[in-house]
């Protein structure tokens, strides 16, 4: 046995590894020797398109869990499943990125705790208006959204999204590429979810867009905004009842800027930052994004905050994947597992 630092979800403290490799919660003799670093668990990507990737990849990568926001839900349940089973999908083929490569942790993960698993969580297909995002685009899949147009249409497509398995539904509020929900539709959306127990995740872009989203309930944007600068009064608002996803690496030019200062403001207003890469959306690596933690470090995320945004699992949990930080950076690119 080890006396071991881990982060709870909040902050750090000790505990105990045991020699099955489990962690449990309790205070260590001074006596007992002291395992080097700090335990976590596997970290969350809150933005994901598995559809566009190789999602088998993800068993070799430091994420403990990733949340789709926008597929065919029967793939996506059928992908869930085998994650949960540890089987090899054929559920759907991918599309190809350039560096969806093999990770430099199969080795490592082959023999750690819990076998490298990634829980996969699922919004299920897009709900939009009639015409609206993403509708017209080549990339989406088949089957990965629902056009909405009258009442009837959202309760019937919210019970078929809540009945595959899904966790969260997801709105399409983009102005910028069609039409948008009424807020009268937009409201009875998140009414209607909030019945079945699941939070509205919507894609706001577009003037205006993230703060009517907010106004009607929604509590959490697939994107920190970056169509346009919000205002303090803006930011003070939102931080008080919405969630941004961050999604910074995916911009370039003037949206890269008001997105890294709309973080930055809303961070240091105290609103709740979670980390996203929405992986699919161009090539970007099945696994922790290095590009994405150098954003949010850009904004002013580091250390304990960068671990919040990670959202990693809980690492009491024996069902949870266990990584070992450096204690002095906390550096999450620097995880690796903890070997049996």
């Amino acid at each position: 046995m080890q006396a071991a630092t881990f982060f709870d979800g909040e902050g750090l403290r000790d505990g105990i590894l045991d020699d099955r490799m489990l962690l449990r919660d309790e205070r260590p003799p001074a006596d007992l020797p002291r395992l080097d670093g700090v335990i976590v668990g596997g970290f969350t990507d809150h933005h994901v398109h598995l559809q566009l990737v190789d999602s088998s990849l993800l068993a070799h990568s430091t994420l403990g869990r990733v949340i789709d926001l926008g597929g065919n839900p029967s793939v996506l349940r059928a992908l869930a499943a085998d994650a949960r089973s540890g089987a090899k999908s054929t559920s759907a083929p991918f599309r190809e990125v350039e560096n969806a490569s093999e990770s430099p942790f199969s080795d490592a993960f082959s023999t750690s705790h819990a076998g490298g698993s990634c829980r996969i969580e699922f919004a299920g297909a897009f709900l939009t208006a009639s015409g609206g995002y993403p509708s017209d685009r080549d990339w989406a899949p088949a089957g990965s959204w629902r056009e909405i147009a009258t009442i009837s249409d959202a309760e019937a497509v919210i019970t078929e999204m809540a009945d595959a398995g899904a966790s969260v539904i997801k709105v399409a509020c983009n102005s910028t590429a069609g039409p948008v929900f009424g807020d009268e539709t937009l409201r009875t959306i998140v009414v209607l979810a909030a019945g079945r127990g699941l939070p509205v995740v919507a894609h706001a872009e577009g003037d205006g867009e993230a703060q009517r989203a907010a106004r009607l309930g929604v509590r959490m944007l697939a994107h920190a905004p970056f169509t346009e600068r919000l205002t303090d009064d803006e930011i003070a608002a939102q931080a008080a009842s919405v969630s941004w996803i961050s999604t910074l690496a995916i911009h370039d030019g003037a949206d890269r800027v008001r997105a890294l200062d709309n973080v930055r403001r809303f961070h240091a207003a105290g609103g709740t930052v979670l980390y996203g890469t929405d992986m699919g959306n161009g090539p970007t690596p099945v696994g922790l994004n290095p590009a994405e933690v150098a954003a949010l470090r850009e904004a002013g995320i580091d250390g304990v905050d960068l671990l919040r945004a990670l959202a990693p699992q809980d690492p009491l949990d024996p069902a949870s994947t266990l990584l070992r930080l450096t204690q002095k950076t906390l550096d999450p690119l620097d995880a690796r597992p903890l070997k049996v």
